[in-house]
């Protein structure tokens, strides 16, 4: 079966602290199927009161994340009234609603797990072969891209992306 357009797919990395979580890096993937990767500029508000992040280096999230206006903003333009799939493992709806609301806008695109895209497989089917992609292809399975990346892998092996349209992995 052959899709005349490729399935978008996002990721984020996150941390995770006693106060909550917040968003620290992202991937998606693009009409053609290349990808973005971001690093997150977090929001003060999400910030622990302490100050203190655990396993995450604030002062390079300052300096080299994206501003959450222009991540907002790309994703309005990349992925505008689209239905975009996550792995389901992550907490990423809430993550989404996070960005969307410290920059005021709304959410451009619909999430849904990629299990309603592979209904072929179950959800303990498309973790496995989501992990075997990311052994087989030696990924870092903390980086986004590795899991939008995994997540193309899966939808070309399903015969949902032509291999010729899939520009590039931009890893």
């Amino acid at each position: 079966m052959a899709y005349s357009s490729i399935p978008h797919f996002l990721d984020i990395e996150y941390c995770e602290s006693d106060e909550g979580i917040f968003p620290v890096a992202m991937a998606w993937s693009l009409d053609d199927g290349r990808m973005k990767v971001v690093v997150i500029e977090p929001d003060d508000d999400w910030l622990p009161e302490d100050g203190d992040a655990p396993d995450v280096d604030l002062r390079y999230l300052r300096e080299q994340g994206v501003p959450l206006i222009e991540l907002a903003r790309s994703l309005h333009e990349d992925l505008p009234d689209q239905t975009v799939y996550v792995d389901g493992l992550d907490p990423d709806d809430a993550l989404v609603e996070m960005i969307f609301e410290s920059v005021g806008m709304e959410q451009p695109f619909e999430l849904a797990s990629v299990s309603s895209l592979l209904t072929h497989l179950d959800q303990s089917a498309i973790e496995d072969a989501r992990q075997t992609l990311i052994f087989e292809e030696g990924l870092d399975p903390r980086l986004p891209e590795t899991g939008v990346y995994a997540l193309l892998l899966m939808a070309q092996q399903a015969g949902m992306v032509d291999p010729e349209d899939q520009q590039s992995r931009d890893l």
